[in-house]
């Protein structure tokens, strides 16, 4: 009896756990992509509204977004990206890492696209709060009029919360994330549902020759129109980058049975109202609503806002600690803000940077109408950039031909680049500014990816190599060091050569402790490593052993936590009898090092900016010895 209940309990068990994770994914995951409908018609429009809009205007118009949507975000993320995983992990830089494992002779064209999508997330996770908010808060203008002039200062306040709370973690406010975001998709679905009925001709929409057609007849001020249009899809990366938290099929029900549907019919709805009241094209979204409506509307929209802004910027701490396992960017301070979810992450020199870019973009550009046109190229450029990557992937991964994965892909990469194009020309209007910020970016990682290979191979040149220095070292003689008890930990990245700090504790302090242990962290290409393969041991000699811990990029590297894992090995660490001896480096530009001496200056400054690794790597404060050393660089 109990076994022929057992599938139908695990079965409802799945179902369950499957809509949890729905849910969830649709207050995260579709955040921003959700508050598109806020914003992206009511620009579209604005190019062709000069001189009056016709009902085929409105209808290519609306066309032209349900395409979009279905061809970018159903068929490439939903369909087909989600399943270009590393180990259950999505986004750019995930992607990236799993094709460096097979660069194929492209590593330097995949690091460049790599950090080049980075760094347009990165532009898009400042523009995002600040366009979101604004576009929000302005509904209160419909409300009453007299609450124009506070419409910054209120979004301004709104940020600055959001903001000021990162660093308490936000597993408490997620909670609500998705059913609020629900109710944000029923109500646009509803009010989009209701208004269809205003011109059932709207549904001519459906039909993409409408799409196609717009296109021809508006020649050039069509190109402008693509430029507003792409902000339907704003946040569609987040789809790809969010894959680990909730898994693909969560993703994917959510899309379909939710997400897709509430934005197809309210965009309908809008199509429909402005062809009934073409007097409305200033704010259809808010317009839409009857005048009671207006005020819980708008507080519902600031609240939508604010969880999209909120998954964005959860994104970039995300996005930055991979770049900073990976070896693109200097260390920093990360703290975890949840016990039990590893994802829930807090680095608050980026939360700084992110608060005084939205900051700016608030106070220079002032309104949602003259921040749209600084979005979409971040956007666009991200997502041409995923495409390419995943052109690479459908080689190496999946082993097709270059001309089938090009073929496929290539349709896609056109439509994507006409829309990045249409984009570019809005970079006169503020277009620059999210080309500034990814540019400032890219120049930071490329930077500090090169600094440091350079620097590896000077201190290389020069180092002696470990196995020769145990071997004359373990030599007994007059001058060997004295030997103490206790244990030494000497951590350097580089295991064929000896620690520089090890050659200054003998030179020094002339001793030897009685267990040398000489660490090496590594950085896997897969978001976490299993336990079992978490630490490896090599003798050198009676007194010198090599250790290894690999940690993925998605994870914590720990070090005091992953020693105990040593044990396995027979290896016994007592705490208070170790000391940990790191390497501090005082770097020197030198004209000759191989960059220019700006970039010199730049890598010197993003180390002395890198937290101290002794509180990056978990080590006990108080056994830590630093001994220090010039290196030109």
């Amino acid at each position: 009896m109990t076994q022929s209940h057992a599938p139908s309990t695990q079965g409802s068990k799945d179902l369950r756990r499957l809509l949890v994770l729905g849910l969830g994914s649709i207050g995260v995951v579709y955040g921003d992509i959700g508050t598109s409908p806020l914003y992206a018609f009511r620009e579209a429009l604005r190019p062709v509204s000069h001189d009056g809009v016709t009902d085929v205007e409105i209808i290519g118009l609306i066309s032209l977004m349900i395409w979009t949507l279905t061809i970018i975000v159903t068929i490439k993320y939903v369909l087909f990206l989600l399943r270009a995983d590393n180990q259950g992990e999505g986004g750019t830089l995930s992607l990236l890492a799993l094709l460096m494992k097979t660069g194929n002779g492209h590593t330097a064209i995949l690091f460049f696209m790599g950090i080049a999508g980075a760094a347009l997330f990165i532009g898009d996770a400042m523009i995002t709060p600040a366009l979101s908010v604004l576009s929000a808060v302005e509904g209160l203008k419909l409300v009453t009029p007299a609450l124009s002039d506070y419409v910054v200062p209120i979004a301004v306040v709104i940020l600055l919360l959001m903001f000021a709370v990162q660093s308490k973690g936000t597993a408490a406010v997620s909670n609500f994330f998705g059913p609020i975001t629900l109710v944000w998709f029923l109500v646009m679905g509803g009010i989009g549902l209701v208004h269809i009925s205003d011109d059932l001709s709207i549904f001519k929409a459906f039909n993409p020759y409408y799409a196609v057609s717009f296109m021809f007849n508006e020649g050039y001020v069509g190109i402008i129109v693509l430029g507003a249009v792409f902000l339907t899809v704003t946040g569609a990366e987040a789809l790809y980058a969010d894959l680990g938290h909730f898994g693909r099929r969560p993703i994917q029900w959510a899309w379909f049975l939710v997400v897709f549907p509430a934005l197809t019919l309210n965009y309908l709805g809008q199509g429909a109202f402005i062809l009934k009241n073409p007097e409305a094209m200033s704010d259809p979204f808010f317009l839409m609503f009857p005048k009671w409506a207006l005020l819980p509307v708008v507080i519902l929209a600031t609240f939508a806002t604010i969880i999209a802004s909120q998954a964005v910027i959860t994104g970039a701490f995300s996005l930055t600690r991979q770049a900073i396992h990976l070896g693109f960017l200097p260390r920093m301070a990360i703290f975890h803000t949840s016990e039990t979810h590893t994802g829930q992450i807090y680095l608050p020199n980026v939360n700084t940077l992110l608060m005084f870019g939205v900051m700016a973009l608030v106070f220079v550009f002032g309104s949602s109408e003259s921040l749209a046109t600084a979005y979409g190229i971040s956007v666009t450029g991200a997502i041409v950039v995923t495409t390419v990557l995943s052109f690479e992937f459908l080689r190496a991964r999946w082993n097709w031909s270059a001309l089938w994965a090009g073929a496929v892909l290539l349709p896609l990469f056109a439509l994507e680049f006409v829309f990045l194009g249409a984009n570019m020309l809005k970079i006169h209007d503020g277009g620059y500014v999210p080309v500034l910020i990814a540019a400032t970016f890219i120049v930071i990682m490329w930077t500090w990816k090169r600094g440091t290979e350079i620097l590896h191979a000077k201190t290389r040149h020069i180092d002696i190599p470990l196995a020769s220095f145990v071997k004359s070292i373990e030599r007994k003689s007059e001058h060997a060091p004295v030997s103490v008890p206790g244990t030494a930990v000497f951590l350097t990245s580089d295991p064929e050569s000896t620690p520089a700090a090890l050659l200054h504790n003998i030179k020094h302090n002339h001793v030897l402790h009685q267990q040398n242990f000489i660490l090496t962290i590594r950085t896997a290409n897969t978001p976490k490593v299993p336990k079992a393969e978490r630490v490896s041991v090599q003798p050198l000699s009676e007194r010198f052993t090599l250790l290894e811990m690999r940690f993925g990029f998605m994870e914590t590297q720990n070090v005091s936590q992953a020693l105990g894992l040593f044990r396995k090995s027979g290896l016994k660490f007592d705490i208070m009898s170790t000391s940990f001896y790191l390497g501090r480096r005082k770097l020197v530009p030198d004209a000759q090092s191989g960059m220019p001496h700006w970039q010199d200056r730049l890598f010197i400054a993003l180390a002395n900016a890198a937290i101290d690794p002794s509180d990056y790597f978990r080590l006990p404060t108080n056994r830590v010895v630093e001994l220090g050393s010039h290196v030109i660089i």
